[in-house]
């Protein structure tokens, strides 16, 4: 079939009659199906003849006061705590949620304020920023997407929320599943990297393990979705930056994460701080409201970020504090963070119907029915001697296991890795003997709790060799004194570690970089135990992808380890020595300088694809093409064959496709080498001309396998309308799957080259 024609269109939109699978794709980007959980919606529940007994007693101004959330005394953003004015307002049963409160005790004392003292004893929901881990601290999200397995965002998810539970907490600002194309966006740490596939499968999994099957358990958390929308494309990766984005990249990049939260049932969802197409996120009724409330019939709650609402009028949206409340609360927020301008000018708002007691009955509804679904109402406080003080044996062997499965080995030359556990080792390098590995957003609840150092486990792991260990440079890299020392322990010694990075605090909330290279003179470093021509590995400590051509070339092994959490020490000696043999692959590109980016896989064509014989194509003169390292790129210690898909047919109609069915794609891998290995298989497909311009390569599935020498297994996979249609710019919301090839890839890394065609007819 000749590929230049026009397709014909099979099309599902909101509120067409269309049978089977495509009536759920009328109404939702595309997105894994996620069975065995209600997503809740708008009608009736279990709660609802108590939520609206309870809402009959409620005056206006305890309405209002359910909508405002204050921070604690440890605060997360401009302006400080709020504790003395939330006890205030606790006791007047003016206050809906408290943030940044934990602790068995101080929750029970606040709590018993907002129950005892106030004259309906509506109970406070606490929440807390549990991003990945709580004392327990596992590897940062964007490491967790790295495993390509969603069962690391699980152990993370179920860890925290029983330690967090048992100290009072329910509600947890997590996950965050920001899809971002811009690495100097410090919070790309906090997300799953550059797929929407990749993130909504992530995104699934870390809500169902937070949540489990009943929110009343002392084992859960109410997740949140955050941050709605299209927060990781701000511009030139300034955070709470501009987002210019179309319907259609909005529906097929940005939104099928949520999407897919909605269906595992998450509770509650987040505003982000950035302006969607000239709108604040806060006041973007189109996300909030149209899409999520309406179209997809979420009937959880919509929280504001800390301060979010009034800084639409540093925005220039708004036009003073009432302006601002009204306008969030119109677009969707049903509860505010720190600020407090729906709290205090609701009622002048009412008076004046420029909102509705429909709306505001709506917004507190939905807030109530959380606190009876986590039963706060029959138990409203927690037993203070059964709290969780801290990381145990088995969340710590959780943390480790998780953080050598999220571990990427970018390059292996002459099997340098794994090392020797006899002979000599250096290690040296800034982050060498540092507990700097837990990462952004790790918490100061987490403070008390040392991570294990990379070069105490090195100790440990291997207790017969001769280990010294040499900082030189500190972790600014201003320092350079010790770099000499730190060559002739090299020049000592069998093998050097070298252990370089940036700190926790260069990536996270508002810590953007417009150099990506490793900070100060780290460099040099590495450059000087080169020069010694002496065996060396590196270890590269980041919160984000870093850019490494000054010393890539001449290193012979690179693993990038993250920020690994307080047992990422050991998981880095369980790798370097082969007790865990790495299969983490890169969820996000690495670009080879700062100047590439924008750089991802996902990209669409251009109308000159770069050639190099070809002067008018698209490229830079004096950058090579393509990545440094591409999505889905990694090593191991043994070697892998993945052969050619199969498809179960090479043809099927779009008919079909609309009314459930599915091709099957069978993938041969075998482990050719000779250990027991971790491959990801990966599967693309390329929809070459369609009505929209599509990118030129789709990640539509991934399984990691592990396989003994010698061994082989069959991975499969179904590719369904969600997989081979795509949305429209209709801000109504419509997908099409249209007639037409489309190619299919399975692989390794984005760049997988063997495939198959299926046939649309």
């Amino acid at each position: 079939m000749n590929d230049v024609r026009r397709r014909t269109v099979l099309a599902a939109a909101g509120g067409t009659a269309i049978a089977g699978k495509a009536a759920a794709l009328a109404q939702a980007p595309p997105a894994p199906s996620v069975a065995g959980r209600a997503r809740p919606g708008r009608e009736p529940g279990p709660y609802e003849t108590r939520v609206r007994a309870l809402m009959a007693r409620m005056s206006i101004d305890e309405k209002l006061g359910q909508l405002q959330q204050l921070a604690w005394t440890g605060a997360t953003g401009p302006g400080g705590g709020q504790t003395a004015a939330a006890e205030k307002a606790a006791r007047r049963g003016r206050l809906g949620s408290v943030l940044n409160i934990y602790g068995a005790r101080t929750t029970n004392t606040l709590q018993r304020m907002a129950v005892e003292e106030s004259r309906l004893g509506i109970p406070l929901v606490f929440g807390l920023d549990v991003i990945h881990g709580m004392w327990t601290t596992f590897p940062i999200p964007l490491a967790q997407a790295a495993a390509f397995d969603p069962a690391v965002a699980e152990w993370d998810a179920e860890v925290s929320a029983r330690e967090a539970r048992s100290n009072g907490v329910h509600w947890a600002f997590s996950p965050m599943m920001d899809v971002c194309h811009e690495p100097r966006w410090g919070r790309i740490a906090e997300g799953d990297g550059e797929d929407p596939y990749l993130a909504a499968r992530l995104a699934a999994a870390k809500t169902r393990a937070y949540q489990g099957d009943d929110l009343r358990s002392r084992r859960r958390l109410a997740a949140c979705a955050k941050h709605m929308i299209a927060y990781g494309g701000v511009e030139g990766g300034r955070d709470y930056n501009t987002v210019d984005v179309s319907e259609a990249r909005l529906r097929n990049f940005y939104l099928p994460p949520f999407r897919a939260a909605l269906d595992a049932g998450v509770a509650t969802v987040m505003a982000s701080f950035n302006t969607v197409s000239g709108v604040p996120a806060h006041g973007y009724r189109h996300a909030l409201t149209e899409i999520l409330k309406e179209e997809w019939d979420f009937g959880g709650f919509v929280v504001s970020d800390y301060n979010g609402v009034q800084e639409m009028i540093v925005h220039g949206y708004a036009a003073d504090r009432s302006d601002a409340a009204r306008l969030a609360f119109d677009a969707g927020i049903d509860m505010e963070m720190a600020s407090t301008t729906i709290n205090e000018y609701g009622k002048r708002l009412l008076r004046r119907g420029e909102i509705t007691t429909e709306r505001l009955d709506d917004a507190v509804a939905r807030i109530l029915r959380l606190k009876f679904r986590l039963g706060l109402f029959e138990h409203p406080y927690v037993d203070e001697d059964t709290a969780i003080a801290g990381p145990t044996k088995a969340s710590r062997a959780a943390a480790r296991e998780a953080a050598g499965r999220t571990m990427v080995l970018l390059k292996n030359e002459r099997s340098t890795l794994p090392l020797d556990r006899s002979g000599s080792i250096a290690v040296v390098g800034p982050f060498a003997d540092s507990t700097d590995l837990r990462g952004s957003w790790a918490g100061p609840w987490a403070e008390e709790f040392r991570p294990v150092t990379v070069v105490d486990a090195v100790k440990d792991a291997a207790p017969k060799a001769r280990i010294s260990h040499v900082e030189g440079v500190d972790a600014s890299g201003r320092n350079t004194r010790g770099i000499a020392r730190a060559a002739s322990a090299a020049r000592a010694t069998d093998v050097t570690v070298v252990v370089v990075g940036e700190a926790a605090t260069l990536s996270g909330e508002a810590s953007v970089r417009g150099d990506l290279g490793l900070p100060g003179h780290q460099e040099r470093l590495i450059s000087a135990i080169a020069d010694t021509r002496a065996p060396f590995v590196v270890v590269l400590l980041s919160g984000r992808p870093l850019t490494m051509e000054g010393w890539l070339e001449r290193t012979p092994a690179v693993l990038q380890a993250w920020h690994p959490g307080i047992e990422g020490g050991n998981a880095i000696a369980d790798v370097l020595f082969g007790t865990v043999n790495p299969g983490g692959k890169l969820p996000v590109t690495f670009p080879r300088t700062v100047g590439q980016i924008p750089i991802y896989y996902n990209h669409e064509n251009t109308g000159r694809p770069y050639d190099r014989a070809n002067h008018y194509t698209s490229k830079y003169l004096d950058v090579a093409n393509g990545p440094r390292f591409p999505f889905g790129h990694g090593l191991s210690y043994t070697t892998f064959d993945i052969g050619e898909p199969r498809l179960s047919v090479s043809r099927i109609r779009a008919e079909a496709l609309r009314k459930g069915d599915t091709v099957e794609v069978a993938v041969a891998v075998r482990n050719t080498g000779r250990l027991k290995g971790d491959e990801v298989v990966q599967l693309y497909i390329r929809d070459p001309v369609a009505s929209i311009v599509q990118p030129v390569r789709r990640l539509s599935g991934f399984r990691r396998v592990s396989l003994g020498p010698g061994r082989a297994t069959t991975v499969r996979f179904r590719l369904s309308a969600e997989e081979l249609g795509f949305w429209t710019q209709d801000p109504h919301g419509r997908f099409l799957v249209q007639k037409g090839e489309i190619r299919v890839f399975a692989g390794n890394s984005s760049l997988a080259k063997q495939g198959r065609t299926l046939t649309i007819t």
